[in-house]
C-alpha cells in the first residue's frame, strides 16, 4: 500500500472523527428507526435515539423525543438500530506488517458493524495503535490485546513462561495468548502466575495440556472449541493419533457421546467461555477451490499480495493428509452439534471469526460467523447476544455497552433490514458509529477499495 493511499484513509478518519478540545461534542440523531436493543428479544418501533459526545443521550418514541438544535440527523425510516458487534478472535497484523495493513484491517471492521476487537495474536506495536484508536486518531474499533504468543517456541520451560507473563502484565497487554506447542510444566507455570498476576489467558488447548487442565486452570476463554474432540475420543479407539486432522477432524468416527456431554458440562461448571469461530471451520473444511475462495465478500478490500498468500495456503491444506469432502462433513456435523449443547447447557459464548485469516476477511468474516451459528441451531438474536451483551460482560462493561440504552457508550451499526428475522441481513448496513462517531458503509468501503 502507497503513502498517498494511507493518506486517504487517515483523511477520513480526520474528516469523520477530528474535534478541537474546545468544541461541543458532537450531537447525531437517529430518527424514525426501529431500535433493537438487545436488553432482550424484542423490537421497538418509530424511535429518535439521541447521540452527544461518546454517550446515548436519550431513546424514546420519536414523537416525544426532539431533536437538539444543530444535530446531524441520520433517517432511520425502515431501518434497524442495534448494538455494534464484536469480533473476540481478531488478528491485526504486527511484526514486519506495514502500518497501512494495520489500518486497512481497522477501516474494514468497522466498516462491517464491528466496534469491538480482541486481538489475539499480539505485538508491541499493537499498545500504541490501540492507545491511538481509543483517542480518535486511528479509525477503528475498541482494542483489546493479547501479548506474543505462548506457544512450542517461545514458553518452552516453567521459568521462561513465567517470565513472559510477568513481562506481558507489565507491559500493559490485556490477556495472554495460548498455542498449540505449550508444555505442560511451562502452562501450569504460566497458568499459576497469570492467575496470581490478574491478566486472563484464553486461545488452544496445547496437547500436552489436554481440555481437563484447561477447564481447572482457569482458561478465560477456550477459543475455536479446541480440544473438545480429542477429549472426547473413546479410549480404546484405534486412533492415528499422529495425524488427527485439523482440530481433530479425523477423530470423529471415534467419538463417546457420554464424553462429549461431559465436556460440556464440565466447561459450564468450570465458568470457561467459548469462542467458536465456526465460520472459520466451515471456510478449511469446505470443498471450494481457491479460485473460487478469490470471489467470496470482502476479498476485493484484501492487498493482492495478501490474497495471493492465501491461495496458496489454501492449496495446501487442500492436500494434507485426511482431507475429504465425506470427513469435513462429518467433522462439521459434530461442531455444530458441540456448538449448540454448549449453548444449551448455559455455557458462555462470545462472537468470534478469526480474522484477518486465510479468506476470513476483517468483518466481512463477522457475517459468515453469524451465519455458521444458526446452521448450528441458534436463533439470531442468540447470535447477536453472543457479539453485544455476552462481550459486555465479559469485559465486565455491563455499564457502558452491551445494549443500546440510554447512559450507554454509541457503538451502534444501522441495519437496513430486520436482522431478526435472518442473520444475513446484518450485512445490509448504512453504517457504523463507534464512540459517537459516525461512519457511512458505502463512503468509506470506496475509500479502503482506492487502497487496492
Amino acid at each position: 500500500m502507497s503513502r498517498p493511499a494511507l493518506a486517504l484513509i487517515v483523511g477520513l478518519v480526520a474528516l469523520m472523527t477530528a474535534q478541537p478540545a474546545t468544541q461541543t461534542p458532537p450531537v447525531f440523531a437517529f430518527t424514525n428507526v426501529t431500535v433493537i436493543p438487545m436488553d432482550r428479544d424484542r423490537s421497538l418501533s418509530d424511535q429518535t435515539v439521541v447521540i452527544r459526545g461518546d454517550r446515548i443521550a436519550a431513546m424514546g418514541r420519536s414523537a416525544d423525543t426532539p431533536v437538539p438544535d444543530g444535530a446531524t440527523r441520520i433517517d432511520g425510516r425502515g431501518k434497524f438500530l442495534m448494538p455494534g458487534m464484536a469480533e473476540m478472535h481478531a488478528h491485526i497484523p504486527g511484526g514486519k506488517a506495514p502500518d497501512e495493513l494495520m489500518h486497512r484491517v481497522l477501516a474494514l471492521f468497522v466498516a462491517n458493524g464491528v466496534t469491538t476487537i480482541r486481538g489475539m495474536l499480539g505485538d508491541p506495536r499493537h499498545l500504541p495503535l490501540r492507545a491511538a484508536v481509543a483517542k480518535g486518531d486511528i479509525l477503528g474499533p475498541t482494542i483489546y490485546t493479547s501479548g506474543p504468543s505462548f506457544n512450542g517456541n517461545t514458553a518452552t520451560s516453567p521459568e521462561v513462561a513465567t517470565k513472559m507473563v510477568q513481562d506481558q502484565k507489565a507491559a500493559g497487554y490485556d490477556l495472554l495468548k495460548v498455542h498449540p506447542g505449550v508444555p505442560r510444566a511451562a502452562f501450569d507455570a504460566m497458568a499459576a502466575t497469570a492467575n496470581k498476576l490478574g491478566i486472563p489467558f484464553s486461545g488452544h488447548v496445547p496437547v500436552d495440556v489436554g481440555l481437563e487442565r484447561a477447564l481447572s486452570s482457569k482458561y478465560h476463554s477456550i477459543d475455536h472449541i479446541d480440544g473438545y474432540i480429542e477429549y472426547a475420543v473413546r479410549p480404546d479407539a484405534p486412533v492415528d493419533w499422529k495425524n488427527p486432522g485439523f482440530f481433530g477432524a479425523n477423530l470423529v468416527p471415534h467419538l463417546d457421546p457420554a464424553r462429549l456431554r461431559k465436556a460440556v458440562a464440565d466447561t459450564k461448571k468450570a465458568g470457561v467461555w467459548i469462542v467458536p469461530t465456526q465460520g472459520l471451520l466451515e471456510i478449511f473444511m469446505s470443498p471450494a477451490t481457491p479460485d473460487q475462495m478469490k470471489s467470496s465478500p470482502g476479498v476485493e478490500y484484501i492487498p493482492t499480495q495478501v490474497v495471493d498468500g492465501w491461495v496458496e495456503q489454501r492449496q495446501n491444506f487442500m492436500t494434507q493428509p485426511g482431507f475429504s469432502k465425506e470427513t469435513n462433513e462429518r467433522f462439521m456435523a459434530e461442531r455444530r452439534k458441540l456448538l449448540k449443547a454448549l449453548h444449551d447447557a448455559g455455557v458462555d459464548i462470545a462472537m468470534g471469526s478469526d480474522a484477518i485469516q486465510t479468506f476470513s476477511v476483517p468483518g466481512f468474516s463477522i457475517h459468515n460467523e453469524m451465519g455458521a451459528m444458526v446452521r448450528s441451531g441458534l436463533t439470531p438474536y442468540q447470535v447477536y447476544v453472543t457479539g453485544s451483551r455476552n462481550v459486555a460482560r465479559f469485559f465486565k462493561r455491563e455499564k457502558d455497552a452491551g445494549v443500546v440504552e440510554v447512559g450507554k457508550i454509541a457503538d451502534l451499526v444501522l441495519v437496513d433490514a430486520n436482522p431478526l428475522s435472518d442473520v444475513a441481513n446484518f450485512a445490509k448496513q448504512t453504517g457504523t458509529m463507534v464512540r459517537g462517531r459516525w461512519y457511512p458503509r458505502a463512503e468509506l468501503l470506496a475509500k479502503i477499495k482506492e487502497q487496492n
